[in-house]
């Protein structure tokens, strides 16, 4: 994958913040990092992002998500287009519903897998730029990658990619038969691309 965009990482576990930096240091062209959302606008006026992974939580203690929603909401009256994917260790469906009520393009989970973290963040700068060059993602298109990936991370198990979209197994396979999924054979329980 070629390298693409600058990323602003902002998270207050040094560890954290290291383990993201190096994750995405080969597919970005730079990682920029801030351990709070204070000082986001000085940020803003010194770079151009072209996406922001956002912890959701900052102060000890809290695990509700307040403060990255609230960091959200200054980021999108900054730069509307700019996408941000949030992250937290205290999250559930609700929150990562809210999370994408607020603005967000995705939602991980920590500790992350590296390829899930880059995929949520590289489809981010996809986003941006094509909210930059004045195209709208279609809410179809939306739906499909979030069914793709879902379906990519638990290596096609439609159980699995169901509960991590929040959607019963039925529901999922109907979205899979509108976007020309093939119906996985429930002796495998895997579902595939159909064949061309």
């Amino acid at each position: 994958m070629s390298p693409a965009g600058c990323v602003l990482v902002v998270e207050d576990d040094a560890d954290v913040l290291r383990a993201a930096r190096l994750a995405l240091a080969l597919h970005v062209d730079q990682v920029e990092t801030a351990t709070s959302p204070q000082g986001l606008e000085d940020l803003f006026v010194r770079h151009t992002f072209d996406a922001v992974l956002l912890d959701m939580n900052f102060a000890a203690g809290q695990r509700y998500g307040r403060e990255g929603l609230d960091a959200l909401a200054q980021i999108r009256a900054i730069d509307e287009h700019l996408a941000v994917v949030l992250m937290t260790a205290y999250g559930g469906v609700q929150l990562a519903v809210e999370a994408l009520k607020c603005g967000a393009t995705d939602f991980i989970l920590k500790p992350w897998r590296n390829d899930n973290l880059i995929a949520a963040v590289t489809a981010a700068v996809e986003v941006t730029r094509s909210r930059r060059k004045g195209d709208t993602l279609h809410l179809e298109v939306i739906e499909r990658r979030a069914i793709e990936r879902a379906l990519a991370q638990h290596a096609g198990n439609v159980s699995q990619a169901a509960a991590a979209l929040g959607l019963t197994r039925p529901a999922l396979y109907r979205r899979m038969a509108k976007h020309g999924f093939a119906i996985a054979h429930p002796a495998d329980g895997q579902a595939h691309e159909p064949q061309s």
